[in-house]
């Protein structure tokens, strides 16, 4: 007879909004709602109750299964429960709670040993620490460590950045022009280079593309300084939905160093190799050097890449033929070809 009597369960109640947690013996899943109601003020109409862990919803025949000191959370009629991942939510969405979660993780991460629980908290961390908001050296001082003392603000020196990238392209047209033997051509070339860079100079090496309190129509990024992947050359939008800040964080900034400006017309394999075969027969003021300097330093063919969105195999793609000349320079092609094949029909 004694055999039959169902023994207390020890639980851990709390509520949607207050993480705090009380103790509760209960026999039934009837009587834990009623006393977990009286200890937490909720009304008692339309209660339920779910694991914490999940969201799973405790029924009067799992009741007897769950193990003793499970953490539950009692809720009203309205009210639904995810799992943990409530929590999570509920203080990423209120800046008050970030000084504490920034210190939890800080805790957790120093006596963590999993690999993968370490990488989330780092990401966490990284996140939480954003300080994308400051713009000054004397505001973020950590953010501008490694950088010359010459640069006051953020957007100045990710300006700095990006063109310096895209002056580099540069270095890339001398190496070629060393390639070439005729000293006529090479002089033709050289022309070339002269006004290209001139053309970059006057666009102030396009360093807009980086810099935040540009025009949105020239920016790569939003105002508050996101950038996201444009996937890789054949790509329309980036799969993965690769995004960063390099503002946020001096550690996001360095990691931002791996995003390439990717040429969708290769510059190595195609740009440059139709540039020298225009200028061997050709004088620099026939070719279309606006065509090429787009093709080479601006949008019109650059498409910000997260790393792993980066092909670095051949991308299979020409410069238009009917733009590598000026077209003043086409016509007489056009009417020289013409020309010919009426020598020919005579």
């Amino acid at each position: 007879m004694f055999g039959l009597v169902k023994q207390y369960k020890p639980f851990k109640i709390r509520t949607f909004n207050d993480p705090k947690k009380y103790g509760v013996a209960a026999r039934t899943l009837k009587e834990l709602l009623k006393k977990a109601c009286k200890q937490l003020q909720v009304p008692l109409a339309g209660a339920h109750v779910c694991l914490y862990t999940d969201g799973t919803e405790v029924m009067e025949e799992y009741f007897p299964s769950v193990p003793d000191d499970t953490e539950l959370v009692v809720l009203c009629r309205e009210e639904t429960w995810s799992g943990a991942v409530c929590d999570v939510g509920r203080l990423l969405s209120s800046d008050r709670h970030a000084d504490r979660l920034i210190q939890a993780a800080k805790t957790l991460l120093s006596d963590e040993r999993s690999p993968k629980r370490r990488k989330i908290l780092t990401e966490l961390l990284l996140s939480l620490q954003d300080t994308s908001e400051l713009e000054s050296r004397e505001e973020d001082e950590d953010w501008f460590k490694g950088i010359d003392v010459r640069f006051k603000t953020k957007s100045a020196y990710m300006n700095f950045n990006c063109g310096s990238r895209i002056r580099g392209y540069m270095k890339e047209m001398d190496d070629a022009a060393k390639t070439i033997r005729k000293p006529k051509v090479r002089a033709e070339f050289t022309k070339m280079t002269k006004c290209l860079m001139d053309l970059l100079k006057s666009a102030k090496y396009n360093g807009c593309y980086f810099d935040r309190t540009e025009k949105e129509a020239d920016r790569l990024c939003t105002e508050q300084g996101w950038f996201t992947c444009q996937g890789s050359f054949d790509q329309e939008v980036c799969p993965s939905l690769h995004s960063i800040n390099p503002y946020s964080s001096r550690e996001s900034r360095i990691i931002f160093s791996t995003w390439n400006l990717d040429h969708r017309i290769e510059k190595k394999r195609t740009i440059l190799p139709a540039l020298l075969d225009a200028t061997q027969n050709h004088k620099s003021g026939d070719v279309n050097l606006n065509y090429f300097y787009r093709l080479l330093f601006t949008r019109e063919n650059l498409k910000l890449v997260h790393i792993v969105c980066h092909k670095k195999g051949a991308h299979n793609l020409l410069c238009d033929g009917q733009e590598i000349f000026k077209p003043a320079k086409r016509h007489d092609q056009a009417k020289h070809k013409t020309k010919q094949k009426r020598v020919r029909i005579a």
